[in-house]
């Protein structure tokens, strides 16, 4: 049983958009979410809405501010927009890409894996990576506690991605992989944190 891609998914996904030459793409962030989920699969779409519904259902706006600053190597300030307000448009654009297709099938099996029987060891790795900031292991933990820790330990891989001066044991990578299969994710979901692993 596998999910329905090999890649990053969901809403970290959507948050590598967000790089510094991200306003190429579009001259918002919403154009560019719309049209990266415009070229995308309807999985892709429903992963990202599903994502970002839970988010919005279940974290207060400010914690969402931190999941989106820390998985994103550049995205514009929360100053004019809030973290709900922000989350809410991007479930909005998958509604309206989603809108007028009768042929779209609901995600199933794998693809709606959130990892409930895993969240206390997601928890723990959030935890043990001391090179993020405290506030963005709190909501990582939040997201895995009220979330789902599947969910939250996408988002932990992409802040360790973007972290500052981040390094990674051994066995630590291989806990992460071993929590990327039990998740069912592809080759390149837990890869991406490979090249922080400390070599020996």
């Amino acid at each position: 049983m596998q999910r329905f891609t090999e890649f990053e998914f969901g809403v970290p996904w959507v948050m590598g958009f967000f790089h510094q030459d991200w306003i190429y793409d579009g001259p918002t962030a919403a154009d560019v979410v719309a049209k990266h989920l415009e070229e995308e699969s309807d999985e892709e779409v429903l992963a990202v809405q599903r994502d970002a519904q839970v988010l919005l259902d279940h974290l207060p706006s400010e914690t969402l501010e931190v999941l989106w600053t820390a998985g994103t190597q550049y995205i514009p300030s929360f100053e004019r927009i809030t973290g709900a307000e922000w989350t809410r448009t991007v479930v909005d654009l998958c509604a309206s890409r989603l809108a007028g297709r009768a042929d779209v099938r609901p995600l199933a099996g794998a693809d709606v894996e959130d990892g409930f029987a895993h969240r206390d060891a997601v928890v723990a790795e959030i935890e043990r990576v001391g090179f993020l900031d405290a506030e963005v292991r709190r909501a990582l933990v939040e997201c895995a506690r009220r979330c789902t820790p599947d969910l939250a330990f996408r988002a932990l891989l992409k802040a360790v991605v973007y972290a500052p001066d981040g390094s990674l044991a051994s066995a630590q990578y291989q806990r992460m992989e071993a929590l990327g299969s039990a998740l069912h994710y592809g080759e390149f979901v837990v890869e991406c944190v490979r090249f922080l692993v400390e070599q020996p």
